[in-house]
């Protein structure tokens, strides 16, 4: 596995954690159509929740969610209807976050949840 990819599976990890601590309900994880990937759905109360998890080693690049472009957010919308298409679910609302982790060379991953991007 590359380092690139291993950074990012360990932010997905931590961001897992996060919202399950949270009580959310993990209902999928790298969801894949012939479009594209969702990170992660989770279920909060009545909401389906799609979660873009972005991690980087640090923000000499700019923040993660600085990496969600108007672009990115259209795309995810179009996955998140496909994966409801493909599952017997019926959320009263459904919600696109963004949860980026910063992993510094030393010390704790900072977490930051950003609820309702789109």
């Amino acid at each position: 596995m590359r380092a690139k990819d291993a950074v990012g599976r360990y932010g997905e990890e931590l961001a897992v954690r996060h919202v399950t601590e949270r009580g959310w309900q993990v209902l999928d994880r790298n969801w894949r159509s012939r479009t594209g990937e969702l990170d992660v759905v989770a279920r909060e109360g009545t909401t389906l929740v799609v979660i873009e998890v972005k991690t980087r080693r640090g923000t000499g690049f700019g923040h993660p969610a600085e990496a969600v472009t108007p672009a990115k957010v259209a795309r995810l919308r179009r996955l998140a209807g496909e994966w409801l298409a493909a599952h017997d679910q019926r959320p009263r609302e459904v919600r696109l976050d963004v949860v980026a982790v910063v992993l510094p060379r030393a010390g704790r991953a900072r977490i930051e949840h950003l609820e309702g991007v789109s």
